[in-house]
C-alpha cells in the first residue's frame, strides 16, 4: 500500500502550487491553485455530481466547450487509465474542483491527473469552496466563466470573457464528430447499425458491439444517401454537444431516416434532434442534468430507473404533449422534464439520458435491447 500512495506526477515543477483565478460571467471572482497546464480558458461552467468517472466526464465529447465543476470533495486520487477515455482526447475547456491530488493509489492506473491534464492541454483550478460555487450557478443558472493561471489582472480576464461565444444558439457537433467513417464489431454480426455521429462516448459504440451489432459511425453532416449504403437495420443518433436548434441539417437527416420506417433509436442529442424533426421545440435549461444519480420513471412499466445525465438543453413538454404522433414514455421524477418518447406508428424512441454509463447505473442497458427487438422484427 505504502508504493501505491507514493504514485505521483512526473512534473517537477508540480503547478498545483500555483495562483490561479476563476471570474464568472456575473464578475464573481474565485481563488485557488493551478492545476494542469498553466494558461487560460474560458467556457461555460456547469456542474457535476458525480462521485467517480471524472476521466469519462473529461473525455465526453458532450462537454465539449464547457468547463466543468467536479462536486466532489476529491479529484485526481485514483490517476487515469487508457481504457476510461469516451473518446480519443479530452473534450472539457477546463476543470475545476475542491481538493486536487498530485498523488494517486489506484494499481491498475498510467499516470496521475496531472500528467494526464498536462498533456491534454486543459487549464484548470482547486482548492477553490465547490459548494459555494455551484450555489451560486444553481441559483443564478449557467453562465460563462474564464480561468487562467498565466494571468490574473481582472481586465485581461474581462476581455477572454467577453470574447467566449454563449452556449445559447451554439453548433458544436461538426466539432467533434469524425471527419471519415470509421467501422465497430464484426462484419459477420447479426445486425447493422448505421450510427450519426453527433459526438458519440466510446461506451456505447461497445454496447452495441457486445449486442451483435456492427457499426458504421458517419460524420454527423453525413447524408440519408451514404448511410444507405450501408444496408442498416437500424439508425443511432449520438449524443453531443452544443445547442440542438442549431443543427438543421441533423434535423433533416433524422426526418429522412424516419420517413425510412427502419428502426431509430436517439440517445441525449440525438433525443433532442429526434424530437426536433417531429416539430418539437427545445430549450436552454436554467442549469441542466449532469450526474450519475438523476431518478428517471419510465411511464411504460412504472418502474424507475437511476440514470446518469449530461445534458443542457431539453425537449419542450408542452410542445411534446400537444404532438399528436409523440408518447412521453420517461420523465424526470426530480423536475418532471421529459426523459424519454417514442413516435407512434414507427420503430423509433429516445432518451435524455445515457443507458451505456460507465461508469455510472446500469439499469437502463434494456434500451439497447429494446432496439435489438425493432431490428429483429
Amino acid at each position: 500500500m505504502h508504493k501505491l500512495l507514493t504514485c505521483a506526477s512526473k512534473s517537477e515543477d508540480i503547478n498545483y502550487y500555483m495562483e490561479a483565478v476563476l471570474l464568472l460571467e456575473d464578475q464573481t471572482i474565485f481563488r485557488g491553485k493551478a492545476l494542469g497546464k498553466i494558461g487560460t480558458t474560458t467556457g461555460e461552467l456547469c456542474f457535476n455530481t458525480g462521485m467517480t468517472g471524472y476521466q469519462e466526464i473529461y473525455t465526453d465529447p458532450s462537454y465539449f466547450g464547457q468547463i466543468v465543476i467536479n462536486t466532489t470533495s476529491h479529484i485526481g486520487n485514483y490517476g487515469t487509465i487508457d481504457e476510461d477515455n469516451e473518446s480519443s482526447s479530452v473534450k472539457i475547456n477546463g476543470m475545476v474542483c475542491n481538493y486536487f491530488s498530485p498523488i494517486y493509489s489506484r494499481k491498475t492506473a498510467d499516470s496521475s491527473l496531472q500528467d494526464y491534464l498536462e498533456a491534454a492541454n486543459l487549464v484548470g483550478i482547486s482548492d477553490i469552496d465547490t459548494r459555494a460555487l455551484v450555489k451560486h450557478i444553481r441559483h443564478k443558472g449557467a453562465m460563462n466563466a474564464v480561468i487562467s493561471s498565466e494571468n490574473t489582472d481582472l481586465e485581461f480576464l474581462k476581455t477572454k470573457l467577453a470574447e467566449t461565444p454563449s452556449m445559447d444558439g451554439l453548433e458544436l457537433a461538426s466539432k467533434v464528430t469524425t471527419t471519415e467513417p470509421y467501422f465497430v464489431g464484426s462484419e459477420g454480426a447479426r445486425f447493422r447499425v448505421a450510427v450519426l455521429d453527433l459526438g458519440i462516448k466510446t461506451n456505447i459504440l461497445n454496447n452495441f458491439h457486445e449486442r451483435d451489432c456492427y457499426c458504421k459511425v458517419f460524420p454527423a453532416k453525413a447524408s440519408l444517401e451514404e448511410m444507405q449504403e450501408f444496408q442498416p437495420h437500424g439508425y443511432f443518433i449520438s449524443n453531443g454537444p452544443g445547442d440542438p436548434a442549431s443543427m438543421p441539417y441533423a434535423v433533416e437527416t433524422v426526418k429522412e431516416m424516419l420517413a425510412t420506417n427502419t428502426p431509430v433509436f436517439g440517445i441525449c442529442l440525438g433525443h433532442q434532434v429526434i424530437a426536433l424533426a417531429m416539430g418539437v421545440k427545445t430549450y436552454k435549461m436554467h442549469n441542466g442534468h449532469r450526474g450519475l444519480n438523476h431518478p428517471v420513471k419510465n411511464l411504460i412499466t412504472g418502474k424507475s430507473e437511476i440514470t446518469s445525465q449530461n445534458h443542457g438543453f431539453g425537449v419542450d413538454r408542452k410542445s411534446v404533449e400537444g404532438n399528436k404522433d409523440i408518447i412521453v414514455t420517461h420523465v424526470n421524477l426530480n423536475d418532471d422534464t421529459v426523459a424519454g418518447i417514442k413516435i407512434k406508428g414507427k420503430k423509433a424512441f429516445s432518451v435524455q439520458y445515457h443507458p451505456e454509463s460507465s461508469p455510472g447505473p446500469h439499469d437502463s442497458r434494456y434500451l439497447f435491447d429494446e432496439f435489438i427487438r425493432l431490428m429483429a422484427d
